[in-house]
């Protein structure tokens, strides 16, 4: 833990501090599947996927996403991205999990980011919000990773329902299927 004892890592959020504690390593493995995954779709295309890079929305929010994907590459600075990237991601813990869900979300919409995933690690799903015509979030879905045993419970049309890939939607051909995300 000593290493841990000078870890510093905050988010201004409509002028107010908040302190972020490290990861756990489900988190961290969750946000690597999804970075590995979007990054290597990624290479030799304008959009670049970041993993906490800080990203300036205004001088009252500063926010470190968990994934973002920036297209405007004269956003990307050295040291952060200045305005809103086209998509982020994040991981829910039991610290943010709110603020995620109420706060960011809020701001992401305000500033124009054009997709929003809040992923569940405990539930292993994905609600995905997606800007309207208006700037404001729509739930476009809510995705469920299921296990074996889950699945053979459903019943055929239950099944029919679910869906077990998603794409971003800056690209038709980025599909992710569910299982890559939450792997072991």
């Amino acid at each position: 833990m000593e290493a841990l004892k000078d870890y510093r890592k905050n988010e201004l959020l409509n002028g107010v501090v908040y302190n972020m504690s490290p990861a756990n390593i489900r988190h961290i493995r969750i946000q690597g599947h999804l970075h590995r995954i979007i990054g290597n779709f990624l290479q030799g295309k304008k959009c670049m996927v970041f993993s906490e890079a800080e990203v300036v929305f205004s001088e009252q929010n500063h926010l470190i996403p968990d994934i973002n994907i920036t297209c405007e590459r004269s956003k990307v600075k050295d040291t952060y991205i200045d305005g809103a990237p086209d998509f982020v991601a994040e991981i829910l813990s039991p610290s943010t999990r709110k603020r995620d869900m109420t706060v960011k979300k809020d701001i992401y919409e305000k500033f124009g980011v054009k997709e929003y995933w809040i992923i569940s690690p405990k539930d292993e799903a994905i609600e995905v919000y997606r800007l309207n015509e208006h700037g404001v979030y729509y739930l476009d879905n809510i995705y469920t990773n299921f296990s074996e045993n889950e699945w053979a419970r459903l019943t055929a049309e239950e099944r029919a329902e679910q869906k077990l890939s998603l794409k971003v939607s800056l690209y038709d051909d980025l599909e992710i299927q569910l299982k890559d995300i939450f792997a072991d």
